[in-house]
């Protein structure tokens, strides 16, 4: 199974589901959102099922094969707080092989990134995936 986390908008989980859903049609994508609007943005785009707050994370963290979001998602209180310590730790100490986009916000910045734009991240992140999933 494919996790998708995100928080805020949705709007990075939200393009990585549906490009995670054109690339791979067969595969099992769940979405779980920190708030209610990134839950039903990934659904929108196609997730096979969703969930929304801390515990969906934990639990979903522990069963995915591969979790895939904002790096925000392993730093606790990142996302302007939506990301609880315990969600950062349910992901990091996941068994899953995880698939970060490297976004510089809330006092979080990834050296190097410059202005590569989030479609470009998005594409490399599926590539990604397709090499975990060979």
């Amino acid at each position: 199974m494919i996790l998708v986390i995100d928080s805020q908008g949705g709007g990075i989980g939200r393009q990585l589901v549906s490009a995670i859903k054109q690339s791979f049609p067969g595969e099992e994508v769940v979405a779980v959102g920190t708030n209610s609007t990134a839950t039903a943005n990934m659904l929108k785009a196609g997730a096979d099922a969703a969930a929304t707050g801390e515990n969906a994370v934990v639990v979903c963290a522990g069963r995915a094969d591969i979790i895939v979001g904002p790096i925000g998602i392993v730093i606790a209180d990142a996302m302007l707080g939506e990301i609880s310590p315990r969600m950062a730790v349910a992901v990091g100490q996941s068994r899953a092989k995880r698939v970060l986009i490297p976004v510089n916000q809330c006092d979080n910045l990834v050296a190097g990134l410059g202005e590569v734009g989030t479609g470009r991240l998005i594409e490399s992140a599926v590539r990604e995936i397709a090499g975990l999933l060979a």
